[in-house]
């Protein structure tokens, strides 16, 4: 089954509309150094696919956050315990 296809412009849209800031002369400029989403060639134009631009997005999302100082994923970190002082 073949998935919908968008060009570069419909991509930078699309990333756009889901938060990601993007211009279709960026999609270009990664597409030729590295670093962007996969894409195909269809005829002599790039196109993407919805599943490979979200791949892609999710990508350049840190990790969950529950602080600026620790991610949630992060077991290592424990909230010190309160020692209370015995009654002397």
């Amino acid at each position: 089954m073949l998935k919908k296809v968008l060009n570069r412009s419909e991509a930078a849209d699309y990333l756009t509309s889901h938060g990601y800031s993007i211009r279709k002369t960026t999609l270009q400029k990664l597409a030729s150094v590295g670093g962007g989403p996969r894409y195909r060639i269809f005829g002599n134009r790039a196109v993407y696919t919805l599943p490979d631009l979200d791949t892609w997005l999710t990508s350049k999302l840190s990790p969950l956050k529950a602080s600026t100082s620790v991610d949630v994923q992060d077991t290592t970190f424990s909230f010190p315990q309160i020692v209370e002082a015995s009654a002397a």
